[in-house]
């Protein structure tokens, strides 16, 4: 038996010379009128040229309807009631009622919330159908409707229930009240450092969402007796310390004068 008798080379047809190899050439689009584009520049210059168009169109908006202003914030006016922008109306008026507020303000800030979102970004891992009906997916579509359906309802009630007409009186911007020299030592200012009236006239007098109680024109008797009766739209009886407490205010009241 000779050596290497009965072996045979079988020669593999995958592995060919460099040569003789195709090069890969792109696709030419014009096969598939209407179908495909080149990414660039076809496909970016009509992104690009979208793009453009609402960028225009929102610069115009902003021109044309400037975002409104306010007086400047005051941490001591414990009046103001801030709104929340128009997308976020719907958990501003869900920390409204009692079961999402007060002692349970986390369920309705954080719980509530963080199981709606949560829920949203697990959607693709819970619902894996390849259907694309909204009608052979029932319980997906059922639960968006509801969330939609939820977010309107409370962005409907935040509005309807809000007065818009006082909160834009109440953020006006008003003139500026003439500083006056404040001693803080004095009786009447301690008075009204610990009353309720800061809340609405302003640690300084110079007015909140009461007027400003600088330069008026008022005898000590006649502030005494607004306090009592209320003036306009100033309640009145909301004074909570004594008549000689009172009496006592009002005549340093009296003493703020702007500077002539």
């Amino acid at each position: 038996m000779h050596r290497g008798k009965g072996m045979k080379f079988v020669g593999d047809s995958r592995v060919t010379h460099p040569s003789s190899r195709k090069k890969q050439q792109p696709k030419d689009y014009s096969e598939y009128p209407g179908k495909t584009e080149a990414f660039w520049p076809d496909f970016l210059l009509k992104e690009w040229l979208v793009g453009a168009v609402f960028l225009v169109g929102y610069l115009v908006l902003t021109v044309a309807h400037p975002s409104p202003l306010e007086r400047p914030a005051d941490p001591a006016d414990t009046g103001y009631i801030p709104v929340p922008d128009w997308y976020f109306l719907f958990l501003y008026q869900l920390l409204k009622y009692e079961f999402a507020s007060g002692q349970f303000n986390i369920i309705g800030a954080i719980v509530m919330p963080g199981l709606a979102f949560g829920a949203l970004l697990l959607v693709p891992f819970l619902d894996t159908s390849k259907e694309r009906s909204p009608f052979k997916r029932p319980l997906p579509t059922g639960f968006m409707v509801l969330a939609i359906a939820a977010i309107i309802f409370l962005t409907w009630e935040s509005v309807v229930n809000h007065d818009w007409a006082a909160a834009k009186e109440y953020g006006k911007i008003k003139e500026e009240v003439p500083a006056v020299e404040i001693d803080e030592n004095a009786e009447g200012y301690q008075i009204y450092l610990g009353s309720s009236c800061i809340g609405c006239h302003g640690n300084a007098f110079e007015g909140a969402l009461g007027k400003p109680l600088i330069g008026l024109d008022l005898t000590a008797d006649e502030i005494v007796t607004i306090a009592h009766d209320g003036l306009g739209g100033m309640p009145g009886g909301t004074f909570q310390g004594s008549e000689e407490e009172l009496q006592k205010l009002a005549e340093f009241i009296t003493t703020l004068q702007p500077p002539e």
